[in-house]
């Protein structure tokens, strides 16, 4: 059997809003399906969907995803003001540099040196 990934859901509590945040860190156009389910379709990767779920985040995500990016420092300063925040400083060893960040709703993701 051969598969393909077609979307990557995140349960959080807002899918408006953790839409817009990710849509406009990879691009594409922000789609609200409804109240509880909004999804992008970023350039070149499969869906992100954000579907609404009683409980909060309790713990580290066990999966997140790499962004590449040409300079990780420059670009945890610039996605700041679409809600994202910082996990300590960047860390470089020989495979490059990256920063661990949080999403708007404490998702943590990686922008690494592409």
């Amino acid at each position: 059997m051969r598969a393909r990934v077609q979307e990557i859901v995140f349960d959080c509590a807002d899918p408006a809003g953790l839409v817009r945040f990710w849509s406009a860190l990879l691009g594409g156009a922000p789609v609200d399906r409804g109240p509880d389910w909004s999804y992008v379709e970023p350039p070149g990767f499969a869906r992100i969907a954000f579907q609404r779920v009683p409980e909060g985040k309790a713990a580290k995500n066990r999966l997140h995803l790499d962004v590449a990016v040409a300079d990780p420092v420059a670009a945890a300063e610039e996605v700041r003001v679409l809600g994202a925040r910082r996990s300590g400083g960047p860390v470089t060893d020989e495979q490059g540099t990256f920063q661990v960040m949080f999403d708007p709703e404490g998702n943590e993701f990686c922008f690494v040196t592409d």
